[in-house]
């Protein structure tokens, strides 16, 4: 984010502040964020990158807060899907006990799991299985690993429905993807 904030004025003519000042003086709603990406695309020719930018920096002046990790996490185990969240922690334990640089960032329908980049990724697939996503370039042979093109980054998935299911091989797989990816 850093990087497409400096180089804004470049890329599109004015700073951050000065189209988060535009944004605030339109009549689009600035805690509309599609509203403004669609109003910076459409009326002013702004690229994706830069939209994405102005929109999250024109809702925070006008005193939107992002959620946290764990407020995202606690909404996509809610109602029927709530009986996989000790899977989940299950996940999120293994995967933060492999190192101090692992990060879980925030996301409306997937945990995605960081190192220098995402190695890993748990979603809800339905109310009885979470799918943990694995992004290998070199995956190792598990008759459990198949093909994927998600959550996240994921080359392939493993499909967890207890926490039971977390166990030494699946703890083994989340090590390797967490090394290829630092």
């Amino acid at each position: 984010m850093s990087a497409v904030t400096d180089s804004m004025a470049q890329r599109t003519g004015r700073t951050l502040e000065e189209w988060v000042e535009l944004v605030r003086g339109s009549e689009v709603d600035p805690l509309d964020q599609n509203a403004v990406r669609r109003w910076l695309r459409d009326v002013h020719g702004v690229k994706q990158n830069s939209q994405w930018a102005i929109a999250d920096a024109a809702a925070r002046a006008a005193g939107w807060q992002r959620p946290t990790v764990d407020e995202y996490v606690d909404a996509q185990f809610t109602g029927a899907r709530a009986a996989l969240r000790p899977v989940f922690d299950a996940v999120r334990t293994a995967a933060e006990s492999l190192g101090e640089d692992v990060v879980l960032e925030g996301r409306g329908t997937y945990t995605p799991f960081v190192r220098r980049r995402q190695f890993a990724a748990a979603a809800t697939a339905t109310s009885s299985r979470l799918d943990l996503g694995l992004r290998f370039v070199d995956p190792p042979a598990s008759a459990r690993l198949q093909p994927a093109k998600g959550p996240g980054s994921a080359t392939h998935k493993v499909a967890l429905t207890t926490p039971d299911d977390v166990d030494d091989e699946v703890r083994a797989l989340l090590r390797a993807a967490y090394e290829q990816n630092g």
